[in-house]
């Protein structure tokens, strides 16, 4: 692992935990239909997975059921009614991002979430300082495929492979790879289905502070160099 010249974060489940109010537009959902609210912590492994992983924890429904579509539509209106009355950014996610800035290091978010959403969020999370927001919906594709990724590193104006990408999930890491990145797990966040242990990532953090001590350690290793 070489110094990064950019860090670039998964938003839901690494910098924010926005899983209460997912969680919440769920259970709205089920509340309608006259439903018992499914356990938080059953739900909370799924955040990371949008509309398609929270719809099968919560009314084990997939995309390929003729119902899931309006399904996906009714949960994305009640999520954007409710999108920030829960959620905030993960303890010491703030120290990490002054910590980056104090080594001038830039940072940026590429998320799977859409620009419809992220637009709104984002400064009620205090995260505009962020060089560059990659949405779900700004590429053709979405993660895992590595467009988003690259997109951002060229905004950046920073080679892919000089950049680190941190994320809680799975498609995270193949996306890093895949766009020649240096991948690091987050395990403090949801992690979906699947141990971070099993991604092949570069490296796994437990903590936003240990990514930043990893980061000013490889930082002074190549100043003494």
């Amino acid at each position: 692992m070489q110094s990064p010249q950019a860090i670039l974060f998964d938003l839901d489940g690494t910098l924010a935990d926005t899983a209460p109010d997912l969680a919440a537009a769920i259970n709205s959902m089920r509340l309608k239909r006259q439903l018992p609210p499914v356990q938080y912590n059953s739900l909370r492994p799924f955040a990371s997975a949008g509309a398609r992983g929270l719809i099968g924890a919560g009314f084990n429904i997939t995309p390929e059921q003729p119902e899931y579509e309006a399904m996906r539509v009714e949960f994305l209106n009640q999520y954007e009614s409710a999108i920030a009355v829960h959620s905030n950014l993960f303890r010491h996610v703030p120290d990490l991002l002054r910590g980056l800035d104090v080594m001038e290091i830039p940072w940026g978010i590429v998320t799977n979430k859409a620009m419809r959403f992220t637009k709104p969020l984002i400064p009620l999370l205090d995260l505009q300082e962020s060089r560059c927001v990659i949405s779900g919906d700004t590429t053709a594709h979405a993660k895992p495929h590595p467009a988003p990724l690259l997109e951002a590193a060229r905004q950046l104006g920073i080679r892919a492979e000089n950049c680190w990408y941190i994320g809680d999930d799975l498609r995270d890491i193949q996306a890093a790879e895949a766009a020649g990145m240096t991948s690091i797990a987050a395990a403090w966040g949801y992690c979906g289905a699947t141990e971070p242990k099993h991604w092949k990532a570069d490296a796994i953090i437990d903590s936003p502070l240990e990514l930043l001590e990893l980061v000013r350690a490889k930082h002074l290793q190549t100043a003494g160099s």
